[in-house]
Formats: structure tokens, C-alpha cells, sequence
């Protein structure tokens, strides 16, 4: 599938955020959080779904989140980072491809690399998780026009769009409105759960 047309000049483009929250105990599931916002801060959409902690699902469960919203009129996907929910590590160049829509992945501090990290928490499946990683490219580093600092992965689009698009959608700090509110959805989400939890335990 080739990449959906991208302007990141277009007054009322509409991004799709993603971010998790999770506790980190292996084989629990993360929640997953979706928001549909426009270049002007509207949101006109949500979409929720769940990944396991530590497992390898977490590319199948962005793309299903992006399907079932059923929306021709988003133009971009920005994900919260790739490497969430204990190392589901998420395919950027699959996710990119399967929905249509150039990509970023926004995280916010600086790192040596994981590869050692993988190989030893995972000694049965490190292979599978080392390629995805891999294959998803170096981080570029942007100072936005808060005067923050955040480390970029993109896929579909070039670098001076990209850091348009980051200032665009950033009012403060260094967190773009879609991945934040996306990540207050899911920690929400996430709490709910352990309340129900607790209550049923009482």
C-alpha cells in the first residue's frame, strides 16, 4: 500500500495519536488509547485497544485501532514511542504501510541503544524483537519551539515536515496534544481497570 498524501501546511489536517499505559507485570494487558485531533486541537474521535505486556502484539493492535475508527480523513499516525508495554516493540514501517499513513514516533530521552537490554530480557524470541527494532531506523533529535528537545522516528514524510507538523502540535513542553491526551485516555482507562479490580477483591 503506498502512503497516504501528506501537507503539513494543510490548515485542518487530522493526526492520530496513540499512547499506552500499563503496569509492568509480564503477560497483563496495556491499555491503548487513540485520538483523532485536528491541526486546530479538535478531537473528533477516539479509538481503545489492549496489548500484552511483554508480548509482540502491540503493531496488530495500532492498525486494528486505526481500522475500526472506518475514517478516510486522517492524515497522519504519531505514536508515543515504539518500544512500550515491556518491549512490544512496534513495527513503525509495518504500521506505516498497513494504514496508509506516513508516521512518527515521538519519545523524549536520549538513549545508547537497546539491543543488549533485548537480548537478555527475551532469550527465547530476542531475534524477532532485535530485527523490528532495527529495521526501525535511528532516531533524529528536534528542539521545538517551546525550547524542548524530543527524538523522532518518521516514515512517509521528510524531516521539514515533520518538525512542522511537532510544532504545529505541541502548546507546551515537549508532549504534541495527540499523544498526550491519548495518554491521559489510557492511564484513565488503566486506573478504572484497577478500581474494578479492587472493588471485586472487597
Amino acid at each position: 500500500m503506498s502512503l497516504r498524501g501528506f501537507s503539513a501546511f494543510k490548515p485542518g489536517f487530522r493526526v492520530f495519536g496513540v499512547a499506552e499505559s500499563f503496569r509492568p507485570i509480564l503477560g497483563e494487558r496495556s491499555f491503548l488509547a487513540g485520538v483523532v485531533m485536528r491541526a486546530d486541537f479538535l478531537v473528533d474521535g477516539f479509538a481503545v485497544g489492549r496489548c500484552l505486556v511483554g508480548g509482540m502484539d502491540a503493531t496488530d493492535r495500532i492498525i486494528e485501532m486505526y481500522r475500526v475508527l472506518e475514517r478516510e480523513d486522517i492524515n497522519l499516525l504519531m505514536l508515543g514511542g515504539c518500544i512500550i508495554s515491556l518491549f512490544n516493540i512496534v513495527d513503525l514501517n509495518r504500521a506505516a504501510e498497513e494504514t496508509g499513513l506516513p508516521l512518527l514516533c515521538v519519545t523524549y530521552n536520549p538513549s545508547e541503544g537497546l539491543s543488549d537490554i533485548i537480548k537478555s530480557r527475551f532469550p527465547s524470541d530476542w531475534g524477532e524483537r532485535l530485527r523490528i527494532y532495527e529495521s526501525n531506523g535511528p532516531r533524529e533529535e528536534y528542539v521545538l519551539k517551546t525550547g524542548h528537545k524530543v527524538h523522532v522516528r518518521r516514515v512517509g514524510l521528510s524531516r521539514g515536515a515533520a518538525e512542522v507538523v511537532l510544532n504545529r502540535m505541541t502548546i507546551s513542553g515537549r508532549v504534541p496534544e495527540p499523544i498526550r491526551v491519548a495518554r491521559l485516555l489510557a492511564r484513565s482507562l488503566l486506573r478504572s481497570e484497577a478500581k474494578t479490580r479492587l472493588q471485586a477483591q472487597q
